[in-house]
């Protein structure tokens, strides 16, 4: 177990750098600019979505929702599915952590894979499939949220003020994030990046970490020799190990590292970094529902041929020393030079970070509102508005219970929302249907029903 060690405290400081980046990417980025470029049927939408994707740091489950509420907000089919292939292979969390186990080629080819796949799936689906964004996109204009200041007309929105926000989702006003100050804003990236990310992608990062120690210690050198000159051969094993399997961009780079000192190619392990992250059995059954049966196809057809593409050329094309360098190196250094502290220090700090953001997740203050206070009160002392109580089935992260917020508060009469990831429940107060509401959460690929 002391090769799984090294590759934690390789991998801290890395990791803790990328969680901080993730952070400002959400304190200072507006939300609303990775669907305002989305909506037009054509290549260039695809390739916003690609780049929009590339260094976005969304975990595998956490992508679904996300990319259906786009393309429930206008986003195009096509733009849809090259964010889905895009977002879950890289980040900027991923990147550094792949830099700093398996080195610089394999940190460089892994986004460019991940853009490529994307630009090809979606520009596909926009040939074979292609639908106008209008398909997807929510077109009841009849009422607009919690005040008069949003005016719908002819599909189009115009807000007065800077606070409105509108049920028909192409106007948006400031969100809480944007109404930060700058002080506020990296209070808010420490916040998202080292709690909130921390506690989706944590857990799929130490599950990782399982898994490569389990095969480091109970697979046979031997046992798989004789795919260390196969490569067709290795890329198939691990491209039928990966398409079913859940892992997010992060967790998979220690299993990658593990079949490597295995002796599998290079060009296998990254099929394990594009499609472990990119396709799920979670996401296949999603895709299906929400986008179609060829959408579907495409989006598989997409990462499995840029998968094996991009693993034969690392193999054929490439200089092998380019990928096992580092590797062995890692190996090398671990048993001739003792760990730096700086390293160690930047271990412990992810270690306490993963739990305490275990604690919040067990005691259910891992996604909590501004609003519940205010939906206890007028529980309490309202008896024309109704709280309506929704289990809803499928929130396995953060990213998750805010789509499945968003998604109700699209729906005309909602006053507040108050979503529990840990309970799986979304209290809401207005004067919304309970049918209204259980449609919105469903069009994003997750379950609801009525909660007595």
């Amino acid at each position: 177990m002391d090769e799984v060690l090294q590759l934690i405290n390789e991998m801290s400081p890395f990791l803790l750098l990328g969680f901080f980046l993730a952070g400002l990417m959400h304190a200072f980025i507006p939300g609303r600019l990775y669907t305002h470029y989305l909506a037009d049927g054509s290549w260039r939408s695809v390739v916003y979505a690609a780049l929009i994707g590339v260094p976005l740091p969304l975990c595998s489950c956490g992508v679904i929702p996300t990319a259906m509420s786009m393309r429930k907000e206008g986003a195009s089919k096509g733009a849809t599915v090259s964010f889905l292939i895009a977002t879950p292979q890289t980040g900027v969390d991923s990147i550094f952590a792949t830099y700093s186990l398996l080195g610089l080629p394999f940190a460089i080819i892994r986004p460019i894979a991940a853009f490529i796949t994307a630009l090809a799936g979606g520009q596909m689906v926009n040939i074979f499939d292609r639908q106008p964004a209008s398909a997807g996109k929510d077109e009841s204009h009849s009422a607009c949220s919690r005040n008069d200041k949003c005016t719908c007309e002819n599909g189009e929105c115009t807000c007065e003020s800077n606070e409105s926000t509108c049920s028909c989702g192409t106007c948006h006003g400031k969100t809480d994030t944007e109404k930060l100050s700058f002080s506020g804003k990296l209070v808010e990236a420490l916040r998202y990046g080292f709690i909130e990310m921390m506690g989706d992608i944590g857990k799929w990062l130490v599950i990782g970490l399982i898994i490569a120690g389990l095969i480091t210690v109970f697979i046979p050198q031997d046992l798989l020799a004789v795919f260390s000159d196969n490569s067709m051969l290795s890329i198939l094993l691990v491209l039928c190990i990966s398409i079913p399997m859940y892992v997010c961009a992060t967790g998979s780079i220690p299993i990658a590292v593990a079949l490597m000192m295995k002796g599998l190619t290079p060009g296998a392990a990254l099929v394990l970094l594009m499609a472990g992250p990119a396709a799920n059995a979670a996401s296949i059954l999603i895709i299906n529902k929400v986008l179609g049966r060829k959408t579907l196809m495409i989006y598989l057809a997409s990462i499995i041929i840029g998968a094996i593409v991009f693993a034969l050329g690392i193999d054929y094309l490439l200089p092998r020393e380019w990928f096992v360098t580092t590797l062995t190196a890692s190996n090398h250094d671990c048993c001739t030079e003792p760990t730096s502290w700086f390293n160690i220090g930047c271990t412990i700090m992810l270690a306490a970070l993963l739990l305490y953001s275990l604690y919040l997740h067990i005691t259910g203050h891992a996604h909590h509102h501004h609003e519940e206070e205010n939906l206890n009160n007028t529980s309490k002392t309202s008896m024309e508005t109704d709280i309506i109580r929704l289990h809803i089935e499928g929130m396995n992260c953060s990213h998750c219970a805010h789509s499945a917020e968003s998604a109700i508060r699209s729906v005309a009469g909602v006053e507040a929302v108050d979503v529990s990831l840990s309970a799986k429940l979304a209290r809401v107060k207005g004067t919304a249907s309970a049918d209204d509401l259980i449609a919105a959460i469903e069009s994003i690929g997750f379950k609801a029903s009525i909660e007595a």
